[in-house]
């Protein structure tokens, strides 16, 4: 059994100065066929105009994760931080008890893209914490071979291999594929989540007979001792989720 989430059939919000498609149920946007997956509550994939954004506001007791796509996205928050977060960043907020921020665009010229993710913690309260960092596989035709070689894991519960921390047994990789490349994932005893950023690809799930084909945006869900081979027909990157059972 697989979880399908296809890109045109995302929820979409269009307020001017913000376009937004919403993988799964958010704000004004409803569906309950797509409440979240696991731990993963929102994929929000956010284009900001220039010199606009989010004023702010508050959150609690969520794990949210930023991935600037292009542009650049300027953050500011209660607790004194204030950055701005370039082109393949990785951005992490945890709530905690409450904390306010905004986002804007950092650019007055171009377009931010960023997709805004929330995963649900495994544990309420606690200080607000930020953390940010550059990555340095951002190169899809970097030279490496196999699954370990093309992921490269951005956050985790515990820190390990440098990457940025969350309060969740969960962890986020991004996939580099070049074209005509294939790799094959492993869930394990957990559940896996793939979404494409960027490309395309052929996949094929152990636990189903036919291929799918996904584009950017779309998402393909799959669930405990199941694996997923993905070919890419063009040059791929997408991000890969270790989830809860």
């Amino acid at each position: 059994m697989i979880y399908l989430r296809k890109a045109n059939e995302r929820g979409n919000v269009n307020l001017g100065w913000l376009t937004s498609r919403h993988s799964f149920s958010f704000g004004h946007y409803f569906d309950p066929k797509h409440m979240g997956f696991s731990a993963l509550r929102v994929i929000n994939d956010d284009v900001v105009s220039p010199g606009r954004g989010f004023e702010t506001h508050g959150h609690r007791d969520m794990e949210i994760v930023s991935y600037v796509v292009s542009g650049a996205l300027k953050h500011k928050d209660s607790s004194g931080n204030e950055y701005v977060v370039p082109e393949g960043d990785i951005q992490v907020m945890s709530a905690g008890r409450g904390i306010m921020h905004s986002e804007f665009n950092a650019s007055t010229e171009e377009d931010v893209n960023f997709l805004q993710i929330w995963i649900v913690p495994d544990r309420k309260g606690g200080e607000p914490s930020y953390a940010q960092k550059t990555f340095g596989r951002n190169d899809i035709n970097a030279q490496a071979h196999g699954a370990s070689d093309r992921l490269e894991l951005l956050v985790s519960n515990d820190g390990r291999k440098g990457s940025l921390v969350i309060k969740q047994d969960a962890s986020i990789s991004r996939l580099n594929l070049p074209t005509d490349d294939t790799v094959a994932l492993q869930t394990n005893e957990r559940s896996g989540y793939l979404h494409v950023v960027s490309g395309s690809a052929l996949i094929t799930v152990k636990s189903e007979k036919n291929s799918i084909a996904l584009g950017k945006g779309d998402a393909v869900g799959i669930f405990n001792n199941d694996e997923i081979t993905i070919h890419a027909q063009s040059q791929l990157i997408a991000l890969w989720f270790e989830l809860p059972a």
